[in-house]
């Protein structure tokens, strides 16, 4: 999240400047223009992933697995698993030549692997990078298991995952995890070690996985010591292999590891998986949008090749869906946005500027038509006691200043009223009596209560909103930031504020919810402890967070 203006020209990228003009928006625009686009921009064949020769996995020397492993979006019958070879993973190759390779795994009920209940084979193509996507099916719900992968000699670490409760049953509780915005440079993700260890069913990333910003030689604020960091990431991002090797590069970090190898994940991402604050097919800087969007189509591709992410959100050129539904039986149900891929362009130059006109516009949208329209007809058909929402950016007003008017954050929901207002006017016609927004991106922690009318506090508590502080970004930050009495003073609906690292659990009853904000004293050092900050509560059907 950082606020800037949209045009400036762009220091970057002149093969995509090329690939656009040759190809052109209109044929850019078809799915088969994209294609041939992206391809021909990577050099990635284009007749698909039966091309390359197999390469036999005896004949790999080095550790494959140094990325780790990961699962994601859990069902009620089937588990999607998650990995890449990569035995030099800072190399652009990843260490293996241009053939794929066959992979084995297992899943078992134990992590010694003594009760396996399924195995089977996958093939790691060159094409995407030596990822694997295994959905394993026919599985029973609401059951914990282990996994793990082969490649010739070398065996993967152990992950754990479940599959989640059947659509109907009747489910006494949950806790889960929240998490945002994972700056390399910001320093150590030493918030995820501590995640590894906690007693969660599942993670929600809302976004910021990784930056498009040059990492230097010692980390940035890493400051390391004991390494060296190759000079190809001392740049931005721009093409598939810049954004692949980014990856690899937040993969590598053992605390990242280790979350992802204790818990499935369930992702979305914001801006910096691509860039900066972008909107649909608006870059953040000055370029044309065909130009801008093959470096969408590379940051969307790799973005799937290198998450638990099922088929259905495989992306088509520019294009990715990434919004989509998980149920936790009869107790929640998940409705997980892409608050970036469909908005309209920030009003106001894309800062923090005072409400005009164009914030209540009713034509411009956060979501788009289509995604609004299944939120809120998810809505309707929902049968779940807690509707929580996973998104993005911060949902609830935010005033800036004391001053009124005050200023508003453009990139926010406050520069898109008229969307926040369709959303909270469906969730009214809904019935959904226990609403619970997810929100990352501020690198600040905080909780509000919802208001139907947020400029009279003495109107209704429609829900609650959590909002997760990021893993790093922003550095170590402080409990109280330089703007906590302004922003509390002017915000009586938000009830907590406080800027240091870390992430959220939340624990969901039949009775009541339960927020707890766990940070960490530094991460520019590593290491630090981690403390519970602050607990609130919210009852079943009536909404409002209390102090626990």
């Amino acid at each position: 999240m950082t606020p800037a203006a949209h045009k400036h020209p762009s220091p970057h990228a002149p093969e995509l400047r090329a690939v656009a003009r040759h190809i052109g928006r209109r044929r850019f625009l078809t799915a088969t223009g994209a294609a041939a686009a992206l391809a021909f921009a990577v050099n990635l064949p284009t007749a698909g992933v039966a091309s390359a020769a197999e390469l036999d996995a005896a004949k790999i020397t080095e550790d494959p697995f140094t990325l780790g492993v990961a699962s994601g979006d859990p069902q009620p019958g089937s588990v999607l698993l998650w990995t890449r070879l990569a035995p030099v993973p800072y190399q652009a190759d990843g260490g293996l030549p241009a053939e794929r390779v066959t992979v084995h795994w297992e899943l078992a009920h134990d992590d010694r692997f003594r009760r396996i209940v399924r195995r089977g084979t996958a093939t790691a193509h060159p094409e995407f990078d030596h990822t694997v996507h295994v959905e394993v099916g026919h599985l029973p719900a609401d059951r914990v298991f282990y996994y793990r992968f082969k490649a010739g000699s070398w065996i993967s670490e152990t992950g754990r995952t479940r599959t989640v409760p059947a659509t109907h049953a009747q489910v006494s509780g949950l806790k889960f995890a929240a998490v945002s915005c994972q700056a390399y440079t910001d320093g150590y993700f030493t918030a995820y070690g501590h995640l590894a260890e906690d007693d969660v069913d599942v993670v929600f990333h809302l976004g910021d996985y990784l930056y498009e910003y040059a990492v230097n030689s010692k980390g940035g604020y890493r400051n390391y010591t004991d390494r060296v960091l190759p000079d190809l990431f001392n740049h931005e991002t721009v093409n598939l292999e810049d954004y692949r090797l980014r990856y690899a590069l937040y993969k590598s970090d053992p605390d990242l590891r280790a979350a992802h190898a204790a818990h499935p994940f369930v992702v979305t991402w914001d801006d910096h998986e691509t860039e900066n604050n972008y909107a649909d097919d608006i870059p953040e800087n000055d370029v044309p949008p065909e130009e801008f969007l093959l470096r969408r189509a590379a940051a969307y591709r790799a973005y799937w090749e290198n998450q638990p992410l099922r088929r259905p959100q495989q992306p088509e050129g520019p294009d990715m869906q990434l919004y989509r539904r998980l149920r936790w039986g009869r107790l929640a149900q998940f409705d997980i946005l892409d608050t970036r891929q469909y908005r309209s362009d920030q009003a106001y130059g894309d800062g923090l500027d005072l409400p005009g006109p164009d914030i209540d516009d009713p034509a411009r949208t956060m979501t788009g038509e289509t995604q609004e329209r299944w939120l809120l007809d998810g809505w309707r058909d929902s049968r779940a006691l807690w509707n929580v929402v996973p998104q993005q950016v911060n949902f609830a007003q935010r005033k800036l200043d004391l001053t009124n008017p005050a200023r508003l954050s453009m990139d926010s929901w406050d520069g898109y009223r008229a969307s926040r207002r369709r959303i909270l006017d469906g969730a009214k016609s809904a019935g959904i009596e226990n609403l619970m927004v997810l929100t990352g991106d501020v690198h600040v922690a905080y909780a509000y209560d919802i208001k139907d009318d947020f400029d009279d506090p003495a109107s209704s508590t429609l829900g609650t909103e959590i909002v997760a502080t990021s893993i790093s970004s922003g550095r170590d930050g402080a409990d109280k930031p330089s703007t906590w009495d302004t922003y509390t003073g002017a915000n009586p609906h938000m009830k907590f504020y406080n800027g240091r690292r870390g992430y959220v659990t939340v624990e969901l009853g039949r009775e009541i919810a339960r927020a707890d904000f766990k940070t960490v004293t530094a991460v520019t050092t590593p290491g630090a402890p981690i403390t519970t900050a602050a607990s609130f509560v919210t009852e079943v059907g009536d909404q409002g967070l209390k102090s626990a």
